[in-house]
């Protein structure tokens, strides 16, 4: 139904090559992907479950990291799917209209994570500027209306994508050498004028990617130059070490992501393969490591996580031990070793304020 709207020279459907130049290395590649994919399902349900089911983190900053988690399955789940069938099965046939729906949830699912970034660093500032008026602006209606603007801005920006795509013709090929719909892949296909689709990609890009990052800078800025005025170490060291999971996660956030953006314009003299393996990993990389950030450095999720993992384990060596005299059944014990809290008086146990 999405493909009738499209110019009656546009095909029907696309072919996704994969990754061009190693297509005998596809089921290779594909085990690494495979699971990858299974990790990144496995780490942010595991998020979103603990933090969930933890009191002590239903805070601004957790919930910001459920977003993130919540975002990056999105991502991966509308490309990696694909991408193992293509690998497996040579099924690279995709409809135009899942392609553009493909394309249009892979960068407004991009541009929602670097809203909820830039959102962290906001709340790093205030919590070192404004410690004591932190608990009063970070609430939970804000964070709730944070989140509901990164989704109305990412998906905002990217609608009018599909809709300037549609009014292109594509007369020469229908095969795109990506492993996904990727926006500039699909409008290089086209064979009319492709300017407006080119400019409008370059200044969404620039706005989220450029904007989110100036303000991330300046919120940091502020950080630094307010943790320098601090006369204890220690204080600073503790207010630095509370940014260090956010500063770790923009890092592998935007690194792949400008990689990607960069040799995809202007790197006309890198190997088709280099895009495609750089456009993955930002695909790849933030959801899987997202989780193994913050689940190392925030203290209540590494001590859920441990307590799940040696529930099972621990389960045999909690049994128990009737060989130690204070594990013994109580009609065991010698009369001296008996426990006073263990020795039922005739009436039954009654308490000592009840007594007195």
């Amino acid at each position: 139904m999405a493909a009738a709207n499209l110019t009656p020279s546009s095909p029907a459907t696309f072919l996704l090559l994969g990754i061009p130049g190693l297509e005998e290395a596809h089921v290779w590649i594909s085990v690494p992907v495979c699971t990858m994919y299974v990790a990144i399902i496995v780490g942010n349900c595991a998020i979103l479950l603990i933090i969930a089911t933890e009191p002590a983190l239903h805070r601004p900053m957790c919930y910001f990291l459920c977003m993130l988690a919540a975002i990056d399955l999105g991502a991966s789940t509308c490309t990696l799917p694909k991408l193992l069938c293509i690998f497996w099965f040579q099924a690279r046939e995709i409809d135009a209209g899942a392609c553009l729906a493909q394309m249009f949830f892979i960068h407004s699912l991009s541009m929602m994570e670097s809203a909820v970034l830039l959102a962290m660093a906001l709340d790093r500032y205030v919590a070192i500027c404004a410690p004591l008026r932190y608990s009063s602006i970070f609430t939970g209606r804000l964070v709730a209306k944070l989140g509901v603007a990164a989704i109305a801005r990412g998906s905002l920006l990217m609608s009018p994508c599909p809709f300037l795509i549609k009014r292109l013709s594509f007369c020469r090929t229908n095969i795109i050498p990506h492993t996904y719909c990727e926006h500039m892949a699909v409008v290089k296909l086209a064979c009319g004028d492709t300017s407006v689709n080119h400019a409008y990609g370059l200044s969404a890009a620039l706005l989220v990617i450029g904007g989110d990052l100036l303000f991330i800078g300046l919120s940091y800025f502020l950080i630094v130059r307010a943790v320098l005025r601090l006369s204890s170490r220690e204080a600073r060291l503790k207010a630095f070490g509370t940014c260090s999971s956010h500063i770790c996660v923009i890092l592998i956030s935007y690194t792949p992501a400008l990689f990607s953006f960069f040799t995809h314009r202007f790197g006309h003299h890198v190997a088709p393969p280099i895009h495609i393996i750089l456009a993955n990993l930002y695909l790849l990389f933030p959801p899987i490591l997202n989780p193994i950030v913050y689940g190392v450095r925030t203290r209540e999720i590494r001590e859920r996580v441990l307590r799940v993992i040696l529930q099972d384990t621990g389960t045999s060596k909690c049994r128990p031990d009737w060989g130690s005299p204070l594990r013994r059944p109580p009609s065991q014990l010698p009369q001296a070793e008996i426990p006073v809290h263990m020795v039922s008086p005739p009436g039954g146990f009654v308490s000592a304020s009840v007594k007195r």
